[in-house]
């Protein structure tokens, strides 16, 4: 799809959260490189103003920049108010974290900070923006899940069941929305060098973050599901060939391979 027919389609705005680094900051660069003007949702207000100056200077976009926490309470309320005025074509849920180590060595807030941000933030912007999408009879949302949710993580036990959740809504979505000429994607990377690893407390490791968006905005009203990498693609032919048990303690493994001990 060129960048008129997709500017079109998606456009004249997306939103994105988790805007600041990693993935989501990629997802704002490729969508202003096809001229979508963007809202930039994230909590770190500096990051976001940089980020927005440097998208207006090279692609001559619109920007809006909401600075909030989507584990917040009110979080949609403030979204809603400030979008409100703006005609939203695309929904890029990207905002996510992992909590390594122990189940029970993490408070209960820390997980359900997790549970909100990576379960509860999709499922409420998708139901609220979903009903904007309809309404106007086109556009898409793009919900990032990972890998990890298609082999259980022992050690990253919420993530991985939060990643279940998100690749599961999305796919129920793409086929409730299909008919209604909304686009629904679930992108489930594995390991990218982004700044997920510094909050998760794993090293950073895996594909870079711009290979990963390219793939899903190229597939995006083609697929109901991308998964970045002919190993990461191995993990999913194993979900479906070996038995659960052997499946857990690879899971077991991988996080431990994966933490950082500095």
């Amino acid at each position: 799809m060129n960048t008129v027919n997709f500017s079109e389609k998606y456009g004249p705005w997306a939103i994105v959260t988790g805007a600041s680094s990693g993935i989501g900051e990629e997802f704002c660069r490729q969508l202003a490189a096809r001229k979508l003007n963007l809202v930039l949702v994230a909590r770190r207000q500096e990051r976001l103003e940089k980020l927005s100056r440097e998208l207006v200077r090279e692609y001559g976009i619109e920007t809006k920049i909401i600075t909030l926490d989507v584990s917040d309470i009110n979080f949609l309320e403030h979204i809603t108010t400030a979008t409100e005025s703006l005609d939203i074509g695309l929904l890029v849920n990207n905002a996510g974290f992992a909590l390594t180590g122990n189940f029970l060595d993490h408070s209960l807030e820390e997980e359900l900070s997790l549970l909100y941000v990576n379960c509860r933030a999709p499922l409420m912007l998708a139901h609220s923006f979903g009903k904007r999408l309809i309404q106007r009879g086109r556009g898409g949302i793009i919900n990032v899940s990972s890998v990890s949710a298609f082999l259980p993580m022992p050690f990253w036990t919420q993530y991985a069941a939060s990643k279940v959740y998100d690749l599961y809504l999305s796919e129920g979505l793409w086929f409730e929305f299909k008919q209604k000429g909304i686009d629904v994607l679930a992108l489930c990377p594995g390991g990218t060098r982004t700044e997920f690893s510094k909050v998760a407390g794993t090293k950073s490791h895996g594909m870079e973050s711009g290979r990963v968006v390219e793939l899903a905005i190229r597939n995006l009203g083609r697929k109901s599901l991308v998964i970045p990498g002919f190993g990461n693609r191995l993990v999913v032919l194993m979900n479906r060939i070996m038995p659960r048990r052997w499946l857990i303690q690879i899971g077991a493994r991988v996080v431990a391979g994966m933490k950082n001990e500095n």
